[in-house]
């Protein structure tokens, strides 16, 4: 019994016409034979879980660096949390599930150390600039490892497109690549200002009028979005917002710009975690050889590239361990 053709037509019978389907996918780079129980986009979702680059998600920073407790966002619970919120809205658009899910739980495997501070710092190092989610496409394409035959992941080429398209001027080529588009944007403005209200930086009454409108607090306000995503986009060929809650939205995002994101409390660790990033960048830039130790440099691969790969795959802590080790001194036993 090959249970991945039965789901196969599964998808066919029921999902939108307009929905991805596996078995319809534009396929890997390099062939593979499909798997006899999992369609083509369960088994890209399958690879991402078991990266490395997705377990070390649990200790990069969201918003907040280094916070004292133990309820605020990381990368890993953000990325969890846009891929509910993606899901719930594929399967209430009779789209593809298992594509959507996929593409939400690799669009930040890319992401640096120290969440955007990281990539600021990378972008102004880095010939070209840095930019997560192209990081996050080079993640699953050339970084990450299973197999001898090929580099990264060799994931279905809708997934790739939707994990690079997250963000940015591109848009994704399918419904649920435009999906994960939305609900990262809906998950992480409701959820950065659920904890800045938990640090202190605001209060439920400081959120701009256009939030409150949205719902009085965080559960109310992703309802609402996800109910316009899906009332607004069911059965066209485009997913969007309704134009009154987009501009809720943008607003409310560029409030967190205004107040939390840039200037607030929960920044003040970011010019050291900028000036750490860079010295390590210049670092490993003039001492090639500590790269050498720690990772293979191809051919054609250049010093540059290697050195933003390997600081753009560090944990917060272990970046603070790097330059502890390479900069601090050790205390000196006569002993």
């Amino acid at each position: 019994m090959d249970i991945r053709k039965t789901l196969e037509k599964r998808e066919e019978e029921l999902l939108m016409p307009l929905a991805a389907l596996s078995s319809r996918s534009k396929g890997r780079e390099v062939y593979e034979e499909p798997c006899p129980y999992r369609t083509e986009f369960q088994r890209d979702r399958d690879r991402i879980i078991h990266s490395k680059a997705f377990r070390r998600l649990k200790d990069k920073t969201q918003v907040f660096i280094s916070p004292e407790g133990d309820h605020y966002r990381t990368r890993l619970t953000h990325t969890l949390e846009v891929t509910q919120i993606a899901r719930t809205a594929a399967r209430a658009l009779n789209l593809n599930e298992d594509l959507t899910e996929a593409i939400a739980l690799g669009h930040d495997l890319g992401h640096t150390p120290f969440g955007h501070t990281g990539e600021d710092a990378l972008n102004e190092l880095v010939t070209g600039g840095f930019r997560h989610n192209e990081q996050s496409l080079r993640v699953v394409e050339v970084l990450e490892r299973r197999s001898s035959r090929y580099s990264g992941l060799n994931l279905t080429y809708e997934v790739r497109d939707g994990i690079l398209c997250h963000t940015g001027s591109r848009q994704p080529a399918t419904l649920e690549g435009q999906i994960v588009r939305f609900a990262d944007k809906i998950a992480y403005v409701n959820h950065d200002a659920e904890d800045a209200i938990r640090a202190g930086i605001l209060k439920e009454s400081d959120l701009p009028k256009e939030a409150l409108e949205l719902g009085h607090n965080s559960s109310a306000r992703i309802n609402t979005l996800v109910r316009g995503l899906v009332d607004y986009s069911y059965g066209k060929s485009q997913v969007c917002l309704p134009p009154e809650l987009e501009d809720k939205l943008m607003k409310f995002r560029q409030f967190l710009f205004d107040h939390v994101y840039i200037g607030s409390s929960a920044k003040t660790e970011e010019n050291k975690a900028k000036t750490l990033l860079k010295m390590l960048f210049r670092y490993y830039m003039t001492n090639p050889e500590e790269i050498l130790k720690k990772t293979e440099i191809e051919d054609e691969m250049s010093l540059e590239r290697a050195v933003a790969d390997y600081i753009a795959g560090m944990t917060d802590r272990f970046a603070v361990h790097e330059f502890s080790r390479l900069f601090v001194p050790e205390p000196w036993n006569s002993m």
